[in-house]
């Protein structure tokens, strides 16, 4: 499987301004520049997309090895933080509320340690990544 995303730059790096465009359109033409980057301007940037990335597979990973122990989530809620520091990613913090019915607080620790752990993107990542996992 492979997955596609177009990236279109126009100017120098302060000034300029981008867009971004995946196969599906789901992004289209999603503008981003700088103020988006480093600041609170209106757009997307790559740190923002990495934590929809991270947040989205962590969760569906666990909801597949939950799954596979014998457990049906009512509700994963995932939110990743994404730290970028001196020009660096450093950190991925991914913060989820499940609700599982039947499962054990011990086990649900274990499951999604190890879903944290083997999602792809959570493998595709030489950075650290941090888990707090709260079962509800």
């Amino acid at each position: 499987m492979k997955r596609k995303a177009q990236a279109v730059w126009n100017g120098d790096i302060k000034n300029g301004k981008g867009t971004l465009t995946t196969a599906s359109t789901v992004l289209n033409q999603t503008q981003y520049s700088f103020n988006s980057r480093f600041a609170e301007g209106v757009g997307t940037n790559p740190e923002e997309l990495l934590a929809a990335a991270h947040a989205g597979c962590f969760t569906m990973k666990l909801s597949l090895d939950l799954a596979t122990a014998g457990f049906t989530a009512e509700e994963l809620a995932t939110q990743s933080t994404i730290t970028l520091n001196d020009g660096k990613i450093t950190q991925s913090l991914l913060v989820l509320n499940a609700k599982v019915p039947g499962i054990s607080e011990e086990e649900f620790l274990r499951i999604a340690k190890g879903a944290e752990q083997t999602c792809p993107v959570s493998q595709a990542f030489s950075f650290e990544i941090v888990l707090e996992a709260h079962l509800i």
